[in-house]
């Protein structure tokens, strides 16, 4: 069997390094865009882009519409957003890593029986960053998120990390102490207040101590109330590929109960995750992305002088990475991409400049810092946010309200709803709850479940007549849901009210299950019911489609709540 190769860490790119002659200006202006977004939390004008970032006005504009055109943000009026497809860059660093794939179930496991939040994190210059996350749903709880990046002086994996830092580690940390007495580089963790004399030497003790005890603890230096304790995960050779942290508040453990209660079974989820890595299943190749110079060249067609090609070309180049190609050498990046080896060549001299790409002789490497492009804001999205602005858009086309539900017990519960605006208008809001038998949204994801739920939810139903059209009999209802099965969506006409038309299909998950449901709501003198098939369904269909593929994409390696 093969086994994981412990990965070197990843080198912060010096500030004032100036980029080499080769570099791509229009990759690096893009990714100073995306940063900045990321770093104020998914959204900002236009205006605050160009002032955060140093560009023109107008090299904003166009910089924003082509990661728009690319899927990567939406524009609105004068805004940027971030949008769930830029998260297929962060999951090709994952994916390439493999480790939440094959460690993650081990953390969850563990967080579960201990009822306590388990991270997994990995080293990033002088700073740790979470790669997975099994966060306690509390009141009171944390709001890490993958891809965030605290300072590894203010955590417990920080001092684990540091035992195998090199000289130029060292001198790369005191240097940001000079620089960033405050970590106000680190927009995650509160500032940090002026620190006491020998608070240098303060960590180096730690580090030492980590090196010796082979676990370390950080009792509050996040911020006041917050504990966690840390294990080493080391691969067969030895290196540290990841830390496993055990995180909690000190209204449920002080960092001494932390380590006495439940180090130790910290510890042996760490054996597990270390056998897992001594004999891991084999990795096989995704898909790789193809025809993306094709597609370049075709949106400069389209789009003219407003698009960036050698933007697009720089990001795509790291979609080159994944599961099964965790390290490339520069022709097969040229190959997977489409692009000219030239091209391919500068975007990686870039990348690797920036500190996103990390070269091991004659391939190249993602770097964690490519989760530093969006994905910590995105990795708490929900399906109704994912869903909003698809509905947004269906809305505007079909000029009637739509709405996303899911099933509640007998009923359907609406999570996201875009209304049309008309005098008279379908008004459901967010959280109403309809009964499923009457409702379009309803009878898709009842029609979707499996036989022994459907006929155990049938027979603790009421199923009241709400119009004179209501179906009011398990038998006709059934008779429907089979029909609902078969041609993929639902049609109610005046049963939940009269004169009320709606017709609707599923979301689906990866794995082809039904997670919500989606519908389109008109008065029925809208025309016929016909006609609503002929002329709504497919918009419906295709609204369905972009959902689930931003869906997908986002739940590669996080969870996604419905709201």
């Amino acid at each position: 069997m093969p086994r994981i190769r412990a990965l070197p860490p990843a080198l912060p790119v010096v500030a004032h390094a100036p980029p080499p002659e080769v570099a791509v200006a229009p990759l690096m202006r893009g990714i100073s865009v995306l940063r900045e977004l990321t770093d104020v939390g998914g959204a900002a004008s236009l205006s605050e882009l160009g002032r955060a970032t140093g560009l023109a006005r107008a090299t904003v504009d166009r910089v924003t519409g082509t990661l728009a055109h690319m899927g990567y943000v939406r524009l609105g009026g004068s805004s940027a957003v971030l949008a769930p497809r830029l998260m297929e860059l962060g999951n090709a660093y994952l994916a390439a890593l493999r480790l939440p794939d094959l460690l993650g179930t081990h953390a969850d496991r563990l967080a579960d029986a201990l009822d306590e939040s388990v991270s997994l994190a990995v080293a990033d210059g002088d700073g740790i960053r979470f790669i997975h996350q099994a966060i306690r749903r509390r009141t009171l709880s944390l709001s890490f998120r993958i891809g965030d990046l605290l300072p590894a002086e203010r955590t417990a994996p920080g001092p684990l990390l540091a035992t195998e830092w090199d000289t130029q580690g060292w001198a790369l940390w005191e240097q940001r102490q000079t620089d960033d007495p405050e970590n106000r580089g680190f927009p995650t963790v509160p500032p940090r207040p002026p620190r006491p004399q020998g608070a240098a030497t303060d960590f180096r003790q730690r580090v030492e101590q980590a090196r010796g005890r082979g676990w370390a603890l950080d009792d509050q230096l996040i911020e006041p109330g917050l504990v966690a304790a840390s294990v080493p995960v080391r691969a067969p050779d030895g290196r540290i590929v990841c830390v496993a942290s055990l995180v909690s508040h000190t209204s449920r453990h002080s960092a001494a109960s932390l380590r006495e209660s439940l180090l130790p079974s910290l510890r042996s989820t760490v054996r597990a995750m270390e056998q897992q890595l001594a004999d891991p299943p084999p990795s096989e190749p995704l898909s790789a992305p193809s025809d993306l110079a094709a597609w370049a060249s075709t949106a400069k067609q389209e789009l003219g002088g407003e698009f960036i090609t050698s933007l697009a070309r720089g990001l795509t180049v790291v979609t080159a990475f994944g599961e099964g190609r965790a390290e490339l050498t520069l022709s097969e990046v040229a190959e997977t991409t489409g692009l000219p080896r030239a091209t391919a060549r500068r975007a990686l001299i870039t990348l690797e400049h920036l500190g996103y790409v990390t070269r091991h002789e004659r391939g190249f490497r993602l770097a964690p810092r490519v989760l530093s492009l969006g994905f910590p804001p995105l990795s708490k999205t929900s399906l109704a946010h994912i869903a909003h602005p698809h509905l947004v858009a269906l809305t505007g086309r079909v000029q009637d309200s739509t709405s996303l539900a899911v099933l509640t017990g007998n009923d359907v519960q609406c999570v996201a709803s875009v209304a049309a605006g008309r005098i008279m208008d379908a008004d459901i809001a967010v959280g109403a709850r309809l009964p499923a038998h009457a409702t379009s949204t309803g009878r898709v994801l009842l029609a979707n479940l499996p036989d022994e739920d459907l006929s155990a939810l049938l027979a603790r139903t009421q199923m009241r007549a709400l119009t004179p059209f209501t179906l009011t009999t398990v038998h006709d209802l059934t008779a429907v849901l089979d029909l609902v099965r078969e041609e993929g969506h639902a049609l109610v006409d005046g049963e939940l009210e009269e004169g009320l038309r709606s017709v609707a299909v599923p979301v689906r998950d990866r794995d082809g299950s039904c997670l919500a449901a989606i519908n389109v709501t008109m008065h029925s003198s809208r025309g016929s019911a016909d006609e609503c098939v002929t002329t709504t369904l497919p918009e419906l269909r295709a609204t369905a489609a972009l959902i689930e593929a931003d869906l997908h994409t986002a739940r590669r390696f996080v969870r996604v709540p419905i709201a």
